[in-house]
């Protein structure tokens, strides 16, 4: 069966608009990203929204989470902003309690659509961890994974580690 890939935005899909001076959104990197990954497992790649993560409301949350349970995977990658990745953990974590799937959230410190971004990295390794992990809710970032509830983001070092380091 294919991995999902719920698509959610945050800086991992922000594109510069020249026009409005500012970072948006247009349409998901994820394909493309992909193709330059060379990835070869079967994945279904799925748009639940566009939104930065500090603009999510918890009915997002909520819908995030429902997008998984619903999901006829087993195995799901979310690409979600990192500002609130965790709190979004959270939510997936309670409602998909029990159900047997595996859930790792993604994303990026910088957009793809800049050239340096470690988007590509975090997908590709989002994708190996979400194949071999048990049943939960995990996040995946800078190479390393983490329980949803063992990690926050440093914003002084710009990278995810675990909440007792």
């Amino acid at each position: 069966m294919a991995i999902l890939i719920l698509v959610t935005g945050g800086t991992f899909d922000k594109r510069y608009d020249e026009v409005a001076g500012r970072l948006d959104f247009a349409e998901t990197h994820v394909p493309r990203m992909l193709e330059l990954g060379r990835c070869r497992i079967e994945v279904e790649v799925r748009t639940a929204m566009m939104v930065d993560s500090l603009d999510m409301s918890e009915a997002d949350r909520l819908f995030v989470a429902q997008q998984c349970a619903r999901a006829a995977e087993s195995r799901i990658v979310v690409t979600h902003g990192t500002d609130t990745m965790v709190e979004t953990a959270a939510v997936v974590a309670r409602e998909l309690a029990g159900s047997g799937k595996t859930v790792v959230l993604t994303g990026a410190m910088v957009p793809f659509a800049f050239g340096s971004s470690d988007g590509l990295f975090n997908l590709g390794s989002a994708l190996s961890f979400v194949q071999v992990l048990p049943p939960g809710v995990y996040v995946a970032m800078n190479g390393r994974y983490f329980p949803w509830d063992d990690c926050r983001k440093n914003r002084n070092l710009g990278v995810f580690e675990r909440i007792g380091d």
